[in-house]
C-alpha cells in the first residue's frame, strides 16, 4: 500500500493528522496511551529496570493520569519475553465472579437485563489488577516494588496537568444530561456524575468544566497506592484497602466481599502461540479469547498469498473477513475460563484444523448462520488500554488491561479513590439466547462463582530467531483481536514500518452480527460494490482500536515505537 494513500485515508477517514516517519529508538521504548505514563516507565528503564518493571510503572501511572481504562480497579492480561532466558509467559489477572454471583442475577422477571445493570458497586467483579501486576514482578521484576508504585503516588498526590482528551471525556461524564437517556439502552448505563463519590474525586473543585491544562489531585487514590507501595500489594485484597472495598460494596449493594478479595488469585499460563510467516507469534489464552483467536486467524491466512492482492483489495479484505468469521465462531462456541470449561487450546491453534477451516473459505461471504450447530435467534425489539515496551536486553512486555466501559461501573470506591470495573456483563447474562445481533449466551461464559468472564484481550509479542519482532494489542471489546491481527498482517505480510501499520485503515468481523465493518468513510466505490457482489454487508465506523505498537527492524539496530494517532496523548517515549 502506497504512503500516500495511507496518509490519505487517515486524514480524511479518521480526522487525525498523519506524521511523517516515526523517530527511531536504539535502546529501549515504552509506548502507552498516555505522555505521563509513557515517560514514567522510560526513567524506570533509564534507571536499570527491565520490561516488567516499566510495564509496572506504567500501568500503576495510567491508573492516576487515564482514568477511564487504566486502573487498580479491574484486571487484564500480560505477556512478556524474558530475553536471558528466551522464554515467554503470560500473566491471568482477569477479573472473578464473587461467590454470591450466579447464572441469572442480572436478569429481571422477564429474562430481560434489569435496568442500569452495568453500572454501580453491584456491577463489579473482584479486581485483578494489583495481583497481576504484583505477581508479574516477582517473578521477572528487578527494581523494588515501593520504587515502581512511587511515580503513580506522587502524580495523584501532586496533580498533573490533563489534557484535551481528559477534559472532555470528564466534562462528558460530569455535566448534567440535557435529555432523558434511553432506559435499557447504553446511554443508561450510567456516568460519574450519577455517584457521588465520583463527582467528588473527579469535579473541578469550583464546579466548572474542566479544560486543558487544569491540574488533577487525587488525593484518596494517592493514599491507597501509598499504601500499596508501603504495604505491598497485599493491602489491596487483606489490608486497609480490602477493607475500605468491602464496606463500599456492603453499602452500595456490590457483591464483593472480604473473603472474595483475599482468595483471589492471579495466575502465570503459557502462552497460546503458533507461527506465521517464519515467525513465533505469542498470544494470551482463555479467559481471553485474543490469542485464540488471532493464532487460528493467521493460520487460516497463511494458506492464502495476501501480498499478491495487497491489503485493500477486495479480495484480501473477504479473506480476512472469513477467516475473522470462522475464529469468532470458535471464540463463542469453545472458550471460556480454563479452570471451568476444558478447552482444546492445542487442537483449535493447529495447522491442520485451520486448513480445514481455510478451505471451506470460498468467492463468496459464508452466513454466518451456517457455522453454528444451533439454531441463532432473530434480534429482540468500549474502554480498554494497551502499552508495550522493550528494554535494553531485548526483553519484552505486551500489556492490556481494562474497567470495561469507560470509567468502568462509574462508580468511585469512597475513601479509596480508584474507580471499580464493571466486568460481569462480560459473562453471557442471558444464559441460551444467541441472536444475530451479537448476543451470545453460550455455556462456556455463562456465570459462575470464582469464574473469570471471557475477555477479547490480545496483547502480543511476536519472534523471529529468538528475538523480539512486534509489540503490540489493542483496546476495542471484541475488535480487539481483528485491530491486532490487521497489525501483524501490515507488518509481517505487506511490509510496513510502524507508522504505516498503525496508521492503515481497519476491519472487523466477529461472527454475528453478520456484517463487515470498515475503518472509516472513504473506501473506494468500487471496493464496496465488489464487497457485496461476494455477499458482505458492509457498515463503517469512524475508527478502531488504539495499537500502541512497537516493531523492531529486522537487523535489531532499531526500534520504531508508534503511537496510534487515533487517541491523543498517545506516546513513544524511549532512547
Amino acid at each position: 500500500m502506497a504512503r500516500a494513500w495511507i496518509v490519505g485515508m487517515l486524514s480524511a477517514v479518521l480526522g487525525v493528522q498523519a506524521r511523517g516517519a516515526e523517530p527511531t529508538f536504539t535502546r529501549h521504548v515504552v509506548v502507552s496511551q498516555e505522555s505521563h505514563a509513557s515517560d514514567v516507565g522510560r526513567d524506570v528503564l533509564r534507571l536499570g529496570g527491565n520490561a516488567v518493571d516499566a510495564a509496572v510503572a506504567t500501568a500503576l501511572v495510567l491508573a492516576v493520569t487515564l482514568p477511564e481504562a487504566g486502573n487498580l480497579g479491574g484486571g487484564g492480561f500480560i505477556v512478556a519475553f524474558d530475553a536471558r532466558s528466551g522464554k515467554v509467559v503470560t500473566f491471568d489477572f482477569r477479573e472473578t465472579a464473587p461467590a454470591a454471583s450466579s447464572p441469572r442475577m442480572y436478569l429481571g422477571a422477564d429474562g430481560k437485563p434489569r435496568p442500569r445493570y452495568r453500572a454501580g458497586a453491584w456491577a463489579a467483579g473482584t479486581p485483578g489488577t494489583v495481583r497481576g501486576l504484583a505477581l508479574a514482578h516477582a517473578r521477572l521484576g528487578k527494581r523494588p516494588w515501593a520504587e515502581l508504585v512511587q511515580p503513580a503516588a506522587r502524580l495523584a498526590k501532586d496533580g498533573f496537568p490533563i489534557s484535551a482528551d481528559l477534559a472532555r471525556s470528564l466534562n462528558r461524564q460530569l455535566a448534567e444530561p440535557t435529555a432523558p437517556r434511553k432506559t435499557g439502552g447504553r446511554d443508561d448505563f450510567g456516568r460519574l456524575a450519577d455517584f457521588p463519590e465520583s463527582r467528588a474525586a473527579f469535579s473541578r473543585p469550583d464546579g466548572a468544566p474542566w479544560k486543558a491544562g487544569d491540574r488533577l489531585i487525587q488525593g484518596d487514590l494517592a493514599q491507597t497506592l501509598e499504601r500499596i507501595a508501603s504495604a505491598g500489594p497485599d493491602d489491596f485484597y487483606t489490608g486497609r484497602t480490602a477493607d475500605v472495598i468491602a464496606a463500599y460494596m456492603k453499602k452500595h449493594g456490590g457483591f464483593v466481599s472480604l473473603e472474595d478479595l483475599k482468595s483471589y488469585q492471579a495466575k502465570e499460563r503459557p502462552s497460546v502461540h503458533t507461527t506465521y510467516r517464519g515467525h513465533e507469534i505469542h498470544g494470551v489464552g482463555p479467559a481471553s479469547s485474543g490469542g485464540v483467536v488471532i493464532c487460528q486467524a493467521l493460520n487460516i491466512l497463511e494458506d492464502f498469498d495476501l501480498k499478491a492482492d495487497g491489503p485493500s483489495s477486495p479480495r484480501t479484505l473477504h479473506r480476512v473477513a472469513e477467516a475473522m468469521r470462522r475464529a469468532y465462531c470458535t471464540r463463542a462456541l469453545r472458550l471460556g475460563d480454563p479452570d471451568f470449561v476444558s478447552i482444546p487450546v492445542d487442537e483449535l491453534v493447529s495447522k491442520p484444523y485451520a486448513r480445514r477451516l481455510a478451505q471451506s473459505i470460498g468467492d463468496r461471504a459464508t452466513k454466518s448462520q451456517d457455522l453454528a450447530p444451533f439454531r441463532v435467534l432473530p434480534a429482540e425489539s468500549d474502554h480498554t488500554t494497551h502499552f508495550s515496551v522493550l528494554d535494553s536486553e531485548g526483553s519484552a512486555v505486551a500489556m492490556t488491561y481494562t474497567l470495561e466501559d469507560s470509567y468502568g461501573a462509574k462508580c468511585v470506591v469512597e475513601g479509596a479513590g480508584f474507580l471499580l470495573n464493571n466486568e460481569m456483563g462480560d459473562f453471557n447474562v442471558i444464559p441460551g439466547r444467541t441472536d444475530v445481533t451479537g448476543q451470545i449466551g453460550t455455556e462456556p461464559n455463562q456465570i459462575a462463582p470464582g469464574k473469570r468472564m471471557l475477555s477479547s484481550q490480545a496483547p502480543t509479542l511476536v519472534l523471529k530467531e529468538g528475538r523480539v519482532r512486534i509489540v503490540t494489542g489493542s483496546p476495542g471489546g471484541r475488535t480487539i483481536p481483528n485491530t491486532t491481527l490487521w497489525i501483524l498482517l501490515n507488518v509481517l505480510d505487506f511490509g510496513m514500518d510502524a507508522r504505516r501499520a498503525v496508521d492503515a485503515p481497519r476491519t472487523h468481523h466477529q461472527w454475528f452480527p453478520d456484517r463487515l465493518v470498515l475503518e472509516g468513510r472513504n473506501w473506494p466505490a468500487e471496493t464496496l460494490t465488489a464487497l457485496a457482489a461476494m455477499g458482505h454487508e458492509t457498515r463503517a465506523t469512524p475508527r478502531q482500536g488504539v495499537a500502541n505498537t512497537i516493531v523492531v527492524a529486522p537487523d535489531g539496530r532499531t526500534v520504531e515505537g508508534a503511537a496510534d494517532l487515533r487517541r491523543e496523548p498517545s506516546r513513544a517515549s524511549g532512547d
